[in-house]
């Protein structure tokens, strides 16, 4: 069964940091990792992903604060976010999928999501 957990969310300040983890259970090493998130009356947007070759993307949105890395050991995809801003709130999901395409660029067609876990940024 492929199932994907996310944790480390929660409450931080303005400029703060925070990092997310996604443990992946299931799955085969061909599979690439994104996050995704949804902030209250918004759509669901990416964020970042790591694809199953190591290579990683960032939407323009937190190049230069949020680093996506990898544990292959521990199975296990993590969101360093830095410089946090009001405007980082909402729900974190981790996603994953076979085709890099689909996770990137169709993600309504992504095969696994994780619960999400909220992330708050306030003073």
């Amino acid at each position: 069964q492929l199932q994907l957990v996310e944790s480390g969310g929660g409450l931080v300040q303005p400029g703060g940091s925070l990092r997310l983890s996604c443990a992946a259970s299931g799955f085969t090493s061909d599979y690439n990792i994104g996050w995704f998130r949804q902030a209250p009356g918004k759509e669901r947007e990416g964020v970042s992903g790591i694809f199953s070759d190591g290579s990683a993307y960032y939407e323009d949105f937190v190049k230069g604060r949020f680093t996506i890395s990898r544990d292959i050991a521990k199975n296990t995809v993590y969101l360093e976010m830095d410089i946090l801003k009001p405007d980082d709130t909402a729900v974190y999901y981790c996603a994953a999928d076979r085709s890099p395409y689909t996770l990137r660029r169709t993600p309504k067609y992504v095969e696994v999501w994780g619960q999400g876990t909220l992330v708050t940024v306030s003073s």
